[in-house]
């Protein structure tokens, strides 16, 4: 009999050291992933801290609006501009892609069009550079004056389309090769053969054959970026950059991607500015993280391409930058311009 209760309470002290083990090893995994968490929120929120550029907006809002919007609830607009500064030896580069979105997250759709980059238009608030040019280069005049090259790359293209532009996101062409590296390449499935240089390695040529294809960040970039040849008819660079961006949101949710949230945060607060913060990213993230394709619509500026004096211009059609903005300015729950006004310089 005492030896049975000896036995009983043996078992019950060995069963409570295997129970003091099994929490204590919880407890650990517990601890390692909130610290986890807080180290990815760390990092985030350095990372955004160093990217936020103040626009010095009259009551942090667009001049093209009656009040600030709500990432939350309300439609609004970003501008995506990829800056190039490789010619300029890294100082006061160009805006070589500008891609304006509109984003409702009450019926989930999105709008997107590409800003052509030579577009010939009436840069204000330039200083002694005031006046008539290609618009990519109102960043670079926005850095010269001190005006602020966000600023005024952003202030050109409302006025060009007469639409509010609420946020934006800069990225650098270093940072975004370095990004795409970090999440180790991208897979693309390329729809048409076609060629693009590489601006890291003396401008040799990068060959895309059709079909899948796994992209590191330097033929990312010339896949995103080529612009000039026949084949940009049929395959269009708007095509080619909405397919990046989704091949890259899937491969930044994939849970490797997760674990190197320190090298992605240290990129970002290099190469990146916006007026995003930390909560406003977090409202995006959840209203359209499940979007689908189908739910994204792309418009087109139409015009053609001339040249004036010694310069290449691109020359919208007036028509077009009407119909594109009344649909920009609708997806956004705005009505008509009543009298459209653009800045664009269309040569009679």
């Amino acid at each position: 009999m005492v030896d049975s209760r000896h036995d009983r309470k043996r078992k019950q002290r060995k069963k409570r050291r295997w129970l003091k083990r099994i929490l204590f090893i919880l407890t650990i995994i517990f601890l390692a992933i909130v610290g986890y968490g807080v180290y990815v929120y760390y990092n985030a929120m350095q990372a955004i801290n160093e990217s936020q550029v103040d626009l010095k907006r009259q009551g942090n809002k667009s001049e093209f609006r009656e009040k600030a919007v709500d990432t939350a609830q309300d439609p609004i607009s970003i501008l995506l501009l990829g800056v190039e500064t490789y010619s300029t030896n890294g100082r006061d580069g160009r805006a070589d892609t500008e891609i304006l979105v509109t984003m409702d997250p009450k019926k989930k759709k999105m709008t997107m069009v590409t800003i052509p980059r030579d577009s010939r238009v009436n840069i204000e608030h330039a200083g002694e550079w005031t006046g008539v040019h290609k618009i990519n280069s109102a960043y670079t005049y926005g850095s010269l004056t001190h005006y602020g090259e966000d600023k005024l790359q952003i202030e050109t293209v409302e006025k060009l389309l007469n639409v509010p532009i609420d946020k934006f996101v800069s990225v650098g062409f270093d940072g975004f090769r370095d990004i795409v590296d970090t999440l180790g390449g991208v897979d693309i499935d390329i729809k048409k053969g076609f060629w693009e240089r590489n601006i890291y390695d003396n401008d040799k040529k990068i060959y895309f054959k059709a079909g899948q294809a796994h992209l590191d960040g330097e033929e990312a970039l010339a896949f995103v970026r080529m612009r000039k040849r026949a084949v940009n008819v049929s395959y269009s660079r708007e095509e080619r950059q909405r397919q990046f961006l989704k091949a890259a949101g899937g491969q930044v949710l994939s849970a490797g991607s997760l674990f190197k949230v320190g090298e992605i945060s240290d990129i970002l607060g290099k190469h990146v500015d916006t007026n995003l913060n930390a909560k406003e990213i977090y409202d995006l993230e959840k209203q359209f993280s499940s979007m689908k394709e189908s739910s994204i619509t792309t418009l087109t500026i139409d015009g053609q391409n001339q040249r004036i004096g010694k310069t290449d211009y691109f020359i919208p059609e007036m028509k077009s930058l009407q119909d594109v903005s009344d649909r920009l300015r609708e997806s956004l729950g705005l009505d008509p311009a009543a009298d459209f006004e653009t800045n664009a310089d269309i040569p009679e």
